[in-house]
């Protein structure tokens, strides 16, 4: 008969992050991961790079979390974006700080995070175990073991850290949902966030492949500007993708009962009338070049005859002859480029998943569940997520320390 004090299940950011803390404490932890390496997900995060965190204050903390931020507050006050890189930095992997506040290794390599937590959690004398969690077993309203795939853990508390339903093929399949349901928590509607987006314009896929960058995006709900930045992005065969596509899809909180659409400012160092005037110079430099190759030099060849054919100005119109209307057209053409949006492209295609446990049912300060006793959750099996920018990791350092320093407190004055 196995016995334990804690088992974690999922060994992502959050699961490791919970099980060191514990057993730092003194706990006897089983951390429970499928997959042969731990923290596969965080392995390919930032593209590989790992964005870890954001070097900013709790107050820009919280401006980044759309849904119910104030049950973040104690948990980021606790073990926050500082504490986050004091932590690393002290584990022997330096931190940058980029654009935005994004910290990454200098090293550049999302391994080295993974590998910097798997090390310490063996150092704390973490055991890993690469089976999967079954079911958590309750007895008179507390945690009292853990089914596995290799029998049966017997456990004084269990700390839910399975991840969302974003990248499956890293392990995150929902079964902290079902584990949590089970037990009589309630799960909220779960939908993609930071995702690519399906649009309903044929010029997309015609585009396919074909990437803009230090343009202005403007998102709209229901004709209201909800999000604008600079930034790139890109054109596929269903719509549009790319880092200011994602951040975008995150601040679209009702698809499927808002109307959203897209506005690409292809020509943002530019105003309108300083725009006017350069098209009115290069038609004055070269009154008999056609229209089509006067574009060549305003836009990527991918895109001139997607732009002709939204202007209605005939390609081999020399530029003489165009008219001030047409040329204003164009003009706006250019700094409001629009894509129709008509829903996300599938959650397992998703940077996070929105959605999950409700917080209302958890205690803020220690990620305990209010309805049975030992039970934990932490990272992104919570109703919680964030923008880009390192948040969503943070999400899931700050809840995996606050329940692991909150397990079975006072036992490790026993030991």
């Amino acid at each position: 008969m196995e016995n334990y004090d804690l088992v974690v299940i999922g060994g992502g950011a959050a699961g490791l992050m919970c099980a060191l803390t514990a057993a730092r404490r003194g706990l006897n932890v089983a951390l429970l991961e499928p997959n042969q390496k731990l923290g596969r997900k965080l392995r390919i995060t930032g593209k590989g790079r790992c964005n870890l965190t954001n070097n900013c204050d709790v107050k820009q903390f919280m401006a980044n979390i759309p849904g119910d931020g104030r049950f973040l507050y104690s948990a980021v006050n606790r073990f926050g974006m500082a504490e986050v890189m004091a932590f690393f930095e002290e584990a022997g992997l330096p931190l940058k700080t980029e654009r935005g506040n994004r910290v990454f290794p200098v090293s550049d390599n999302a391994n080295d995070v993974a590998d910097t937590l798997a090390r310490l959690c063996k150092k704390a004398g973490v055991q890993v175990r690469h089976t999967a969690a079954k079911e958590i077993l309750v007895s008179d309203g507390a945690v009292c073991g853990v089914v596995t795939g290799e029998g049966t853990l017997f456990c004084s508390a269990a700390a839910v850290c399975t991840g969302g339903l974003s990248y499956p093929l890293t392990g995150s399949t929902g079964a902290g949902y079902r584990f949590a349901e089970t037990l009589g928590h309630t799960v909220t509607p779960r939908r993609p966030s930071l995702v690519p987006l399906v649009s309903g314009d044929s010029y997309c896929a015609e585009m396919q492949g074909f990437s803009l960058k230090n343009v202005t995006l403007s998102a709209f709900e229901n004709d209201k500007l909800i999000y604008q930045e600079l930034g790139e992005m890109l054109f596929t065969h269903f719509g549009v993708s790319g880092p200011l596509v994602l951040s975008a899809s995150a601040k679209m909180r009702h698809m499927g009962q808002a109307r959203y659409h897209l506005s690409i400012d292809l020509k943002p160092a530019l105003d309108e009338k300083k725009l006017d005037a350069r098209l009115l110079r290069d038609i004055e430099e070269n009154p008999n070049r056609s229209f089509k190759n006067l574009l060549g030099g305003l836009a990527g060849r991918s895109m001139v005859p997607v732009l002709i054919r939204l202007s209605g100005i005939p390609e081999d119109k020399p530029g003489r002859e165009i008219t001030r209307e047409e040329r204003l057209r164009l003009g706006q053409l250019l700094k409001h480029f629009p894509v129709s949006v008509e829903g996300f492209r599938p959650i397992d295609e998703a940077i996070v998943t929105s959605g999950g446990v409700s917080t209302k049912e958890l205690n803020p300060r220690t990620m305990e569940s209010k309805l049975v006793s030992g039970l934990y959750f932490a990272g992104e099996v919570l109703d919680l997520d964030a923008y880009t920018g390192g948040f969503n990791l943070q999400i899931a350092w700050s809840t995996g320390y606050v329940a692991g320093s909150s397990i079975m407190m006072g036992k490790e004055q026993n030991i």
